[in-house]
């Protein structure tokens, strides 16, 4: 029914949809005013920073600068309030050095708050920063929850499973994490594959947040009929940008070799009988307590389609978590080494390789 028709129609009105319908323009136009305003005060941020930057010559009047900034923020607040207290604007001028390019704000400016790049601004490199935006963009997350995706190390743990990927990896790089934290299941001790399927299902939306953009549920326990055998696959994903099933194994033992082959026949089952013509080939996920690095790189598991990653139940003390994923990425990092360097042109749009993050955090440690 058009809004033409509601109004012209001798039938009675139905005010509930009217109030609906026009709940939805007042909505849409808050939140089109709101992104609007948002965009501005940042952008507005920004050019006082990039200003006060050129005026002062990058620092290089340093204690000239600072001077001139106090007084400035005395005049500022007495004019336009506390926003231009001295903290507030030596963030504005970080917040320019850091995001140099007006093309890369802009855009983010729209969907981003001043309050997510205050959170940005005091990640180590601009990969970091970078890929934690667009995750906050994509997902629409809040101050909080993207706080939370950096104290989870979101950005890491995903560096380090692209580590796992080859040159001839026939899965795409930034799809996956290691480790996969899933403490907000809350599973007891000595627990069953069973139950952590069911966890999984009943926190569904929270596993998607950890898992990743643009993931959906497709089934749980897939039968796969082969010959006189029936298998069944634990859960099947699909990953809307890369037009892909993606399988999900959970195992409460360590890795080990057999899971490959087992993998490889769910993926070529779905290849043949679930895959669409508009599709690309299914890729699997395994996931296990523990993983030994050294036989995934004998096994070459990304070139089948497959990456295996390790998963946590229980998150430890933010420095003792710190700690390990730091301890893993050393490990990441130190298997990179062992293979030839990959051109840069087959990343494929990921991030820097590890070796720019450890540069950086050396040079910043220093």
């Amino acid at each position: 029914m058009s809004d033409k028709s509601l109004i012209h129609t001798n039938s009675p009105i139905d005010e509930a949809l009217l109030f609906q319908r026009v709940s939805a323009i007042i909505e849409n136009r808050k939140y089109q005013a709101a992104a609007y305003a948002n965009r501005e005060v940042t952008l507005m941020y920004w050019e006082i920073g990039q200003h006060i930057n050129s005026v002062l010559l990058g620092g290089e009047r340093a204690a000239y600068g600072k001077q001139i900034l106090a007084t400035l923020s005395q005049d500022l607040r007495a004019a336009y309030g506390n926003t231009f207290e001295l903290r507030n604007l030596r963030r504005m001028l970080q917040f320019a050095e850091i995001f140099p390019d007006r093309e890369i704000v802009s855009p983010l400016a729209t969907q981003l708050s001043w309050s997510h790049f205050v959170e940005l601004m005091p990640l180590k490199t601009q990969e970091a920063r970078l890929f934690y935006a667009h995750d906050a963009a994509v997902r629409r997350l809040g101050k909080r929850a993207l706080r939370q995706q950096i104290a989870r190390k979101a950005y890491e743990r995903r560096e380090i499973a692209n580590a796992q990927l080859t040159e001839q990896s026939a899965v795409p790089f930034n799809v996956f994490k290691d480790p996969y934290l899933l403490d907000t299941l809350s599973l007891r001790e000595n627990f069953l594959e069973a139950d952590l399927e069911k966890a999984i299902l009943t926190e569904l939306e929270a596993f998607i947040l950890e898992f990743g953009h643009g993931f959906t549920f497709v089934e749980r326990q897939k039968r796969m009929t082969i010959g006189e055998d029936d298998f069944r696959l634990d859960l099947l994903f699909y990953q809307r940008d890369l037009k892909r099933l993606v399988a999900v194994e959970l195992k409460l033992e360590r890795f080990r070799a057999a899971f490959k082959g087992q993998m490889e026949l769910y993926l070529k089952w779905l290849n043949r009988y679930e895959r669409r013509p508009d599709e690309n080939e299914p890729i699997g996920l395994i996931l296990c307590p523990t993983a030994n690095c050294a036989q995934l790189e004998l096994l070459e598991m990304d070139k089948a389609g497959i990456v295996v990653a390790e998963f946590w139940t229980h998150l430890p003390p933010q420095d003792e978590f710190t700690s390990k994923i730091n301890a893993i990425m050393v490990e990441a990092k130190e298997r990179l080494a062992r293979r030839k360097r990959l051109p840069e042109n087959s990343v494929k749009g990921s991030v820097k390789r590890l070796d720019y993050f450890y540069e950086k955090k050396d040079e910043d440690d220093d």
